[in-house]
């Protein structure tokens, strides 16, 4: 719902103003952003990762079991630059600024320098002239009557369940958001889900469990035929037939 009413809004400012085709943000690149860092190193990611795993309980213990509904309705702007969907103030907008004040001090005890020092204001970008410097000659500022009247449209709500470590340099997913490094899950019923890349290293240590039991089990089998004296092929067959036919149920 909120993807949709932001397409809306893109479509009627690229109507108005084709130029402005170059300045939106790909729907699958939408997100509310907490904190930016500058991570110049493997080793600071791979810290920027600890720390965002280290955030999960602080989180939860802040939320005590309450799920965090934020609304999506409006639109703003910085500078006439950037045009954003604003979230509506309530309770539950504060407690995502007391998560993300949290983070930003668990990163900065991490020794990474994170946020800004201005007050943090949570948004949902949909379009920025930075994205084209070429746009940026053409067009200095977004003139506000483009999107008027999505000016107090109600977008939908989005309730916090994930929270991610973007890159902004590495190339994006092929659904348009952005390269993940790690995610935290919020509350214990998403937790409990495993997702796509637990799945596979599973599939892949069973595999290799049977695998190695298979071979296991055709060398005794070998050896136990080697010491009886009248030694029957047929039984070292049965076993490399076995062996085999177990490979491929395990490998399908």
């Amino acid at each position: 719902q909120i993807t949709s009413g932001v397409q809306a809004v893109q479509d009627t400012v690229i109507q108005k103003d084709h130029r402005l085709s170059k300045a939106m943000v790909h729907c699958g690149s939408l997100h509310v952003t907490l904190l930016v860092m500058h991570l110049s190193s493997k080793e600071e990611v791979s810290t920027a990762v600890g720390a965002l795993s280290d955030s999960k309980d602080l989180v939860e213990d802040l939320l005590k079991g309450k799920t965090v509904d934020l609304s999506f309705q409006g639109i703003d702007h910085f500078k006439n630059e950037v045009g954003f969907v604003k979230l509506a103030e309530s309770d539950h907008t504060a407690i995502l600024m007391e998560i993300a004040e949290t983070i930003k001090t668990i990163f900065q005890e991490k020794g990474i320098l994170a946020g800004e020092d201005r007050a943090f204001k949570p948004h949902l970008t949909f379009m920025k002239l930075s994205k084209s410097p070429k746009l940026r000659k053409q067009v200095k500022k977004i003139d506000p009557s483009l999107y008027e009247k999505f000016k107090s449209h109600y977008f939908g709500d989005e309730i916090l369940h994930r929270l991610d470590l973007c890159s902004m340099l590495k190339k994006k997913q092929p659904n348009g958001y952005y390269y993940c490094e790690s995610s935290v899950i919020l509350g214990e019923k998403h937790a409990a889900e495993p997702d796509d890349a637990e799945l596979v290293s599973l599939s892949k240590r069973l595999v290799e469990n049977a695998v190695l039991k298979a071979v296991q089990q055709y060398l005794e089998e070998t050896q136990n035929k080697s010491k009886q004296t009248d030694g029957s092929p047929v039984k070292t067959e049965e076993a490399a037939s076995g062996s085999k036919s177990e490979n491929e149920n395990d490998n399908s």
